[in-house]
């Protein structure tokens, strides 16, 4: 159980972290940031800020990343903007790439090209992408990252009609992506035969160290073609619901942008800013004195690495000592 659930990568990460960190947790007691840990774990928010290599570390780690990009951006889909006649913005594989590093300053910039690759083909990298496109997409990209490459693999041996048995499983959980270069084979009249291809599927999800698609949805997905593309299998991939479902980290696609709990945080966030303009002062110096400037309502913020939290403190009072030189 501790192995399938990854507890030392999170038991060494958090070791990591009090070590890091000893002088401001002894503050507050190493049993209470043991606990805000784990309960950041547990909620998918241990992943915000931190760096490629522990975002990927893991699938939940994964799945917590994936989810948090959703949540963050979905308004991105679910706005109008002045690019699109579907009510949404589009945005290029940079400006995705852009939002992806808000999360994870350091992500690398070959896995947003790869997801963009399934959405819009390798002639057209410049084009702009719906966020839904381009999510479900990344999520392939994403979660699969080991198990598409071992595919790859495969597939250009199929079509040399070489032995795939022989290909090699990824082992290296280091964080390094092997460039792959995807064989310009969109053209639907060619391909591997499907049969073969599924077979050399299984047996590699069967011996694969790394997160697969179950192998049934896969043979399903597959059971309606004769011969398969790459990118054919890409797109039917990221295309799936069965899959995403199964995956567990995003929500339907005709559910994508509705989030009651985001929503319910963000109504209450709205109502606490326009409570405290409603009760500004408007008629005399002495109200003004009256009015608690600092106290405004707090929501708890997960848990974050505290050398984020020192950062974020000094630029808050740098912030404060502003508004209250403008205010005088």
């Amino acid at each position: 159980f501790a192995a399938q659930r990854h507890v030392l990568t999170y038991m060494e990460d958090a070791v990591s972290q009090l070590l890091e960190n000893r002088e401001d947790i002894s503050q507050y007691g190493i049993a209470r940031f043991f606990t805000e840990y784990f309960n950041s774990v547990r909620q998918g928010t241990h992943i915000l800020f931190r760096e490629f290599s522990f975002v990927q570390a893991t699938p939940h780690n994964r799945a917590s990343f994936l989810r948090t990009f959703w949540r963050c951006f979905r308004t991105v889909g679910k706005n109008g903007g002045k690019y699109s006649s579907i009510c949404c913005y589009l945005l290029t594989a940079q400006e995705y790439h852009c939002l992806l590093q808000l999360l994870c300053p350091d992500f690398p910039m070959e896995l947003t090209q790869k997801a963009a690759r399934i959405v819009l083909m390798d002639d057209a990298m410049d084009c702009l992408m719906s966020f839904s496109d381009f999510l479900f997409a990344f999520q392939i990209q994403f979660y699969y990252s080991e198990f598409l490459e071992s595919v790859a693999a495969i597939y250009q041996d199929l079509l040399a009609g070489k032995n795939p048995n022989t290909v090699i499983v990824p082992t290296s959980s280091s964080g390094q992506h092997r460039q792959r270069q995807p064989p310009n084979d969109c053209n639907p009249l060619e391909g591997v035969e499907v049969s073969l291809f599924y077979q050399c599927l299984e047996s590699l999800c069967d011996r694969s160290k790394y997160s697969c698609p179950p192998s049934a949805l896969v043979k399903e997905m597959l059971s309606s073609v004769q011969r398969m593309t790459f990118c054919g299998f890409l797109m039917a991939l990221a295309k799936d619901q069965g899959i995403n479902r199964a995956l567990g980290a995003l929500p339907d696609k005709g559910d994508l942008f509705l989030d009651p709990a985001m929503d319910q945080e963000l109504e209450k966030l709205v109502a606490q800013v326009s409570g405290l303009s409603v009760s500004g002062p408007a008629s005399s110096s002495a109200d003004t004195a009256n009015m608690p400037v600092r106290n405004s309502p707090r929501i708890n913020s997960p848990w974050k690495p505290l050398h984020h939290r020192r950062k974020m403190d000094a630029e808050s009072e740098g912030s404060n000592e502003e508004t209250d030189s403008s205010e005088n």
